[in-house]
């Protein structure tokens, strides 16, 4: 079992660590100003092969590392100069760029419920052992994947519904002011679509703009 004193030291500045770029690890920035404990994360994660890309013990500089280096997962201590995690948090799920695990020294209902609030998808209490640490890591790179897999259905869903729109309201411009039937004009969007290599909601707003005419 591991254990740390609560023993906060300067920030060194952000640690950028150079991997292999073919390995298939999950990718983890950590930010956590205790260096101890920053460090010991570290050793854990890389003995379970996890690659560590980025380290830092400031906030906003996490966000930095996150968006640069593009990692899996960012471990975020809840209090931390620069920028709280709570905070950083925010920043990093809203924008999508990791799923995002919370460190904390308080196990409190108000502080889980701002972590949830926050976006992190896990949370765990300083201190804690490897049995607890790579658990609460697969729960948030899962509940990650589950969220941004969902989010990129309902953009296809809704893309697919904005051309549908658009092409119903060009084959009705085709029909009103051309005298087309629906079919001709489908056949006209269609075959213009094919011929420019194009997509059909392209051709379809075109039409609409009275770019196109038959």
């Amino acid at each position: 079992m591991r254990s740390w004193t609560a023993c906060r030291l300067s920030s060194p500045p952000p640690e950028v660590v150079t991997v292999d770029e073919n390995r298939t690890s999950p990718r983890v920035v950590i930010a956590e100003d205790e260096s101890i404990i920053r460090l010991d994360l570290r050793e854990l994660l890389e003995e379970e092969g996890y690659a560590v890309v980025g380290e830092t013990g400031r906030g906003d500089e996490a966000i930095d590392l996150v968006r640069e280096l593009v990692p899996d997962l960012v471990i975020l201590d809840v209090k931390m100069p620069g920028l709280d995690g709570m905070s950083a948090a925010r920043l990093i799920t809203s924008e999508r760029l990791a799923a995002v695990l919370i460190l904390t020294a308080f196990s409190q209902r108000d502080l889980v419920e701002q972590a949830r609030d926050a976006g992190a998808l896990a949370y765990l209490v300083k201190p804690f052992q490897k049995t607890e640490l790579l658990p609460a890591i697969e729960l948030a790179l899962a509940r990650h994947s589950e969220l941004t897999s969902l989010e990129r259905h309902v953009e296809d869903l809704e893309g697919r519904l904005e051309a549908r729109k658009l092409i119903d309201r060009a084959k009705g411009r085709l029909m009103d002011e051309h005298g087309l039937d629906e079919q001709t004009a489908w056949r006209f969007i269609q075959t213009r679509a094919m011929n420019e290599r194009v997509k059909i909601a392209e051709i379809a707003r075109r039409v609409i703009e009275g770019e196109l005419t038959p």
